[in-house]
């Protein structure tokens, strides 16, 4: 007769296969997102380096970078626009950036008096002018309030840039630089979106103020 397990008890060996499992998940997701960071950069080095020298083109000219998007990628905006500001990885002179968006007493009270589609945008219409480059991030590229804050940004005479997954979505034809990350996951997008801000506020920050 095999051994009782105690009641409330955990079986060590069904411990050890569930931990087994949970190994291989793990695994085939760094997998995953390898494959994906392989093979994005040959699609995506080009239109970064584009957006790379409009960005620093705007910045020598005396103007500004404006990023924005929704839930994580708000938080990826807000990171890049303070690396811009503060610093990447050497103290410098600061970079004019700002996220969208983070003004929570202001972006709910666009939300309430406009509505939720117009919140970016009307921030954008305030505060974009020409020969300011914008910044929208979506891994769907679809996100209505991002796709009328970009439009709004591309009336304005900004040089538009989206960041996104596969496709590009809305946002493709409302963007001067596209960077679409080739895969429909959103976790391996975004981990691409954080690994090409960094490649950008590297570059931003050895070309633009390291001279």
């Amino acid at each position: 007769m095999g051994a009782t397990v105690p009641v409330g008890s955990v079986d060590p060996a069904s411990a050890s296969r569930a931990e087994l499992g949970k190994v291989d998940d793990v695994r085939e997701s760094f997998e995953e997102h390898l494959a994906v960071t392989a093979t994005a950069w040959d699609v995506l080095e080009r239109p970064l380096t584009a957006a790379v020298a409009a960005s620093r083109a705007s910045f020598l000219a005396g103007h500004q970078l404006l990023a924005l998007g929704n839930g994580g990628s708000a938080a990826q905006a807000q990171h890049f626009a303070a690396e811009l500001v503060g610093r990447y990885q050497q103290t410098r002179p600061p970079l004019a950036a700002l996220a969208l968006g983070t003004d929570s007493v202001a972006a709910s009270a666009m939300a309430n008096d406009f509505g939720f589609e117009e919140a970016l945008a009307r921030q954008v219409e305030a505060l974009v002018h020409p020969g300011d480059v914008v910044l929208a991030i979506s891994t769907s590229g679809t996100s209505p309030n991002v796709v009328r804050a970009l439009a709004r940004a591309r009336d304005s005479g900004a040089v538009t840039v989206a960041m996104t997954g596969e496709g590009g979505g809305d946002l493709a034809a409302l963007a001067d630089h596209l960077l679409a990350v080739p895969s429909p996951r959103v976790p391996r997008v975004q981990e691409v979106h954080t690994v090409l801000l960094h490649l950008w506020a590297e570059e931003l920050e050895r070309t633009v103020t390291d001279r």
